[in-house]
């Protein structure tokens, strides 16, 4: 059952997707894709050159960047997280600043005082219980030490540092960041090509050789490196769901997290039957080529097996890249060509895994771990064909799309306290 040769235009075709799976398709798609990086670029470049401008005013200080390094900085947090930890973002920055004041009036920059800037601001902002925030007060402290003018008085760096501060945050309220959906989609689309490569790698040397302990190890290691990928995607789309709260260019427009996570889930979850699948293999395949007295494991698959299981991964591989283009184009709300190219794909998969079937049935006189290989295996296909069915796909997505588009009010209630909600809850009516 072995396939024709893949054209050498189809070949590059597939080697492009690999190495960048969300690429623009037409020309039409290359505007759209290069207007969110130019806006945020004008965005953080608009908000550095104002707060210089209102520290200049403010202070009369030319040559002091704070403010501008100090908005950069705060711009770094959604409009959510400003709010929820802007405090902290100003606390850390002005604590760098100060250290940076302190050191840079007693001896400049020196090997010795950046270094003793850097484990000052580290305990300080330990003291401070910072978390998260707390490389960013040696971070601060280098950059103004570096910086700032060394004329400049310590009062006047504390003004730009506030005024800095200030405009990162009323940036982030006014005007907001684009909601990175595109990102997060193309990680999930990034998982759902590791995983194809894994399984590309793996159909080739079935079809090519016998297969031997080695390759399978090879296969299930690349099958564990998914996890990576998936942890990669998963944070995101968690950014995708924090940075549309208070965000008002999310404002009636469909939240795609909730379809980000689930197709995310559908691939995690294929990534570890193809796992448990390769571990079932590692077991019975030999370390190397049976000796002529046949005292090492005999290979388990014969030639005819070993062609149509190559042929089996390879369909499965093409499934699970159908998947996630599916998931991309879900995003974007363009989904009935993707939905077409996934039913091929498993509809293929499902006659394939039936004519391997039929070979395994072929074959009663084989010892009992060999069909409890084969069970492994029919297995793993068949939990893949679930995870990626697609009239539950289907279903789903007609649930996330009932959903009601994101408004003013669930922006603000995203942020309100548990207590405060609980409490306006628990008041008596009437």
């Amino acid at each position: 059952m072995a396939r024709e040769p893949v054209p050498l235009g189809e070949r590059l075709v597939r080697r492009a997707d690999r190495m960048w799976p969300a690429r623009p398709r037409t020309w039409r798609e290359v505007p759209a894709r290069l207007r969110s990086p130019a806006t945020e670029v004008a965005r953080l470049s608009a908000a550095a050159v104002l707060a210089w401008l209102i520290a200049q005013q403010v202070t009369g200080q030319r040559y002091d960047l704070t403010g501008a390094l100090t908005a950069l900085l705060v711009l770094q947090a959604t409009a959510y997280s400003t709010v929820r930890m802007g405090m902290l973002r100003v606390l850390s920055v002005l604590a760098g600043v100060l250290v940076a004041v302190a050191v840079s009036a007693l001896a400049g920059l020196t090997w010795w005082s950046l270094g003793l800037v850097v484990a000052v601001s580290l305990v300080l902002a330990r003291a401070l219980r910072l978390g998260a925030q707390a490389l960013e007060v040696p971070i601060s402290a280098m950059l103004i030490l570096a910086v700032a003018a060394p004329d400049t008085v310590a009062e006047s760096r504390v003004v730009h540092t506030l005024v800095g501060a200030g405009v990162g945050v009323v940036f982030n309220l006014l005007v907001p960041a684009a909601v990175p959906t595109r990102r997060a989609a193309s990680a999930v689309l990034g998982v759902s090509y590791a995983a194809a490569d894994c399984l590309d790698d793996a159909s080739r040397t079935t079809g090519e050789r016998p297969l031997r302990r080695a390759d399978v190890a090879g296969w299930l290691d690349r099958a564990r490196g998914v996890g990576a990928t998936v942890a990669s995607a998963s944070m995101a789309v968690s950014h995708v769901e924090e940075s549309r709260k208070l965000n008002p260019r999310a404002l009636g427009t469909q939240d795609v997290g909730p379809v980000l996570r689930s197709g995310l889930d559908r691939l995690e979850s294929t990534a570890l039957h193809l796992r448990a699948l390769f571990a079932a293999m590692l077991v019975e395949v030999p370390e190397e080529d049976p000796d002529p007295a046949g005292a090492l494991v005999p290979e388990p698959f014969d030639e005819d097996v070993r062609g149509v299981f190559a042929v089996v991964l390879s369909d499965l591989a093409d499934c699970v890249r159908a998947f996630g283009q599916l998931v991309l184009a879900e995003s974007a709300q363009r989904e009935p060509e993707a939905e077409e190219a996934l039913a091929t794909s498993l509809e293929i998969l499902r006659e394939t895994r039936a004519r391997l079937t039929e070979l395994f049935i072929s074959r009663p006189r084989d010892p009992v771990r060999m069909w409890l290989l084969r069970g492994s295996v029919l297995a793993a296909v068949e939990q893949v064909l679930l995870q990626l069915d697609l009239e539950r796909r289907s279903r789903l997505r007609e649930q996330w799309r009932r959903r009601p588009s994101a408004s003013a009010a669930e922006a603000v209630t995203a942020v309100l306290p548990a207590r405060l909600r609980r409490a306006g809850s628990a008041r008596p009516h009437g």
